[in-house]
């Protein structure tokens, strides 16, 4: 969901108190159901997750009306030692930020390949959503520019394992060189965190009425590069996890101001969801004591313009692709980029878009991580492993029990008998990652950095741990 500026003061306490201001704040936003409010906000936060269904069917659990992948969880179990979580078959993400799905249906239709761009997108909730709503043929730009941010998204859409998706780290004032050019634009902005005091307890510790007008600030400057990429008769979708009116109303008036015209989000009142109309505005708010889920405010947003169909991207196919495309699907059509040590993958008809984001952004994954130079060798990257343009039948399998694939994402080697080249582990039929043989053992290429630090887990094991779940 829209995430909470960074934080700012010591180790939150066991019990952090809310600052007195948003009290008041909460009593002129809501009157009489203030009350309620605050008590929700002392209350648990419910579970939920969202399904890719590229990889998996997902778990008998209650949907979220407003997700068509989103599943409600009775508790929160230990997914970390869930090997399905680390295959990138599902996200933990907040239940009310999947209001996303709505949003964009209202302001589609979006089954043509479009250029997309989720400014803000670390750790990856929104993103790896916004991916799975539109069309393969489609091009999404994940842009984070914290730099400690920017590897939990890498790890998070390598794990979700679609293409056509680029992971850039610029500034939204680097758009300036990109006018006109996204079809769809995401701003799921760095806010003051009301929605997540129950969630995040140093959102509580770090409120303050000056940090709300710090955020505005920022949302503003961002919202102006943003509209200034957005194509005529584009959409952008705009998000926080705050209640502020500075922070939201305020943010959409300035680009009605603009020439922006709101496009309403039908949603069925049986949700709990709330319209918000100030300053003339259209957007939906979520409260906890009405909504099964977080804070969130949503809005989007018609750029002035004609809306016309994507023209159909160059391509260059003369251009050269590294042998190692036939690890790939054969029924898209590849081009190879070389990074430095890694080589990526880029289907044909996005290499010109590609080319042109490369000029103007800080480019980090240009496409899918295929291989990687180890010396004289060539090694499927660990990001194969997981995408669903893997052509599976090209590696060896090995299958492993839940025991075993816990073990091997700890890092460890895998006993084996003539164990030989490069194999795909797999958990219930599902891509983990690779193994490399070394005769009595596997050895493990699972990365350090996604390794389970953990030895047992802290909480009950997911409900679907001892049942059988197959690819979708």
């Amino acid at each position: 969901m829209g995430r909470s500026a960074p934080k700012r003061t010591g180790a939150p306490g066991a019990n952090p108190r809310i600052h007195h201001a948003f009290h008041d704040h909460l009593r002129a936003l809501l009157g009489d159901e203030a009350e309620a409010l605050e008590h929700a906000l002392s209350t648990p936060s419910p579970v939920s997750i969202r399904v890719n269904v590229a990889k998996w069917s997902g778990p008998q659990a209650d949907p979220i009306p407003w997700c068509a992948t989103g599943r409600y969880l009775g508790e929160r179990p230990s997914f970390t030692f869930d090997p399905l979580l680390h295959a990138g078959c599902y996200y933990v993400q907040e239940a009310s930020s999947m209001l996303l799905e709505q949003a964009m249906k209202a302001s589609g239709p979006w089954g043509q390949d479009i250029r997309a761009l989720d400014l803000c997108a670390a750790p990856g909730g929104k993103t790896t959503h916004l991916r799975s709503l539109l069309s393969p043929g489609s091009l999404l730009v994940a842009n984070e520019i914290d730099r400690k941010r920017q590897g939990v998204l890498q790890e998070n859409l390598f794990k979700w394992g679609a293409s056509n998706t680029v992971v850039s780290g610029s500034s939204p004032h680097e758009l300036q060189e990109l006018p006109d050019f996204f079809d769809l634009i995401l701003v799921d902005a760095p806010c003051s965190g009301e929605g997540m005091f129950r969630k995040e307890p140093f959102a509580r510790e770090q409120w303050s009425p000056a940090l709300v007008q710090q955020c505005a600030t920022t949302q503003r400057a961002a919202l102006d590069h943003a509209w200034h990429s957005l194509r005529p008769g584009g959409t952008l979708i705009y998000s926080t996890c705050t209640w502020e009116e500075a922070e939201n109303e305020a943010q959409i008036a300035h680009l009605m101001e603009q020439g922006a015209t709101c496009i309403g989000i039908p949603v069925d009142p049986s949700w709990g969801v709330v319209a918000a109309g100030r300053q003339g505005t259209v957007g939906l708010r979520c409260y906890p004591h009405l909504v099964n889920g977080e804070g969130f405010f949503i809005a989007a947003l018609r750029k002035e313009g004609d809306r016309t169909i994507p023209s159909a991207p160059r391509t260059f196919p003369n251009e050269r692709s590294h042998e190692a495309v036939h690890w790939l699907r054969p029924d898209r059509s590849w081009n190879t980029i070389d990074r430095g040590e890694v080589i990526f993958a880029v289907t044909q008809d996005r290499s010109a878009d590609i080319r042109e984001l490369s000029k103007a952004l800080r480019v980090l994954s240009p496409g899918i991580p295929l291989a990687e130079r180890k010396g004289n060798d060539l090694r499927p990257h660990p990001a194969l492993a997981l995408s669903v343009d893997l052509q599976h039948n090209t590696f060896p399998i090995v299958e492993l029990d839940r025991t075993a694939a816990l073990n091997y994402l700890r890092g460890l080697a895998i006993p084996a008998t003539d164990a030989r080249g490069t194999a795909l582990a797999c958990f219930d039929g599902i891509a983990l990652g690779w193994l490399h043989g070394a005769g009595n053992r596997w050895n493990n290429r699972w990365p350090v950095p996604w390794r389970i630090r953990a030895q047992q887990p802290s909480a009950p094991l997911v409900s679907w741990a001892h049942t059988s779940n197959k690819r979708a």
